[in-house]
């Protein structure tokens, strides 16, 4: 018996961003699917396609498009909101008659973004990131603490943290306090351009007013999560 690799269906967008300055193109995955039921696959790509067009769209509005039923619309959207390609942007009474309506658009995962080509364009020249990481901890609040003791500086830190998305938390250790970030909020660029961690050790020198030292973690790393400890000075 041979096994054999399903073949996918990618979807793409092409479009000039804001940086077509610089003569680039910016492509991002609009959608992916497994090739083996091409009903489903052409439903959900012409539901899709029809977001794109429209920016936001009601499962009726929709269905009357595509001259799909609503019934069947409506599974298609909820499947596609589920697996992170859609998103409702609001909700509204039609006419004033009947059950509220949900508008649908295209999520800001499934659109993309331009965030990696500003990266490159931003890194690849000379920019002192340890002043970056110095205006953002002042820019959130992230400074202020130092009259405080260390417990509670590291606790108002972690929350000003996780206000940033970094999903962090402190322990005690024998050779000083660590914090340790649950997520890597440049997740998407990180692996092009490592060097962005340095802005982590100056925002956290920063707020503890302490030098950080910055090592590895002995466990295999989760896609998206940060592969360091912060051990505080």
């Amino acid at each position: 018996m041979t096994n054999s690799q399903p073949t996918w269906l990618v979807v793409v967008s092409v479009e000039r961003g804001i940086f077509c300055h610089l003569g680039l193109i910016c492509t991002s995955v609009l959608f992916a699917y497994p090739l083996g039921n091409p009903l489903m696959i052409t439903a959900r790509q012409k539901v899709l396609a029809h977001l794109k067009k429209t920016r936001t769209a009601s499962a009726r509005e929709i269905a009357r498009a595509l001259n799909m039923s609503a019934p069947n619309v409506r599974h298609h959207l909820g499947i596609l909101e589920s697996d992170g390609r859609l998103e409702v942007t609001s909700i509204h009474q039609r006419g004033g008659r009947g059950r509220p309506e949900k508008m649908y658009s295209l999520s800001q995962s499934a659109l993309g973004d331009n965030l990696s080509v500003l990266a490159d364009a931003l890194l690849n020249s000379k920019v002192n990131l340890e002043a970056v990481g110095e205006r953002i901890a002042q820019s959130q609040g992230l400074v202020g603490f130092a009259n405080q003791p260390m417990s509670r500086r590291l606790f108002l830190l972690v929350e000003k943290l996780n206000e940033m998305h970094y999903q962090a938390r402190w322990e005690a250790g024998a050779e000083g306090p660590r914090v340790i970030f649950g997520r890597c909020p440049f997740a998407k660029i990180i692996e092009r351009h490592p060097e962005l961690c340095k802005i982590d050790v100056s925002m956290l020198e920063m707020s503890l007013g302490r030098p950080i030292v910055q090592f590895t973690k002995a466990e295999s790393n989760i896609h998206g999560s940060c592969p360091f400890v912060f051990r505080v000075g």
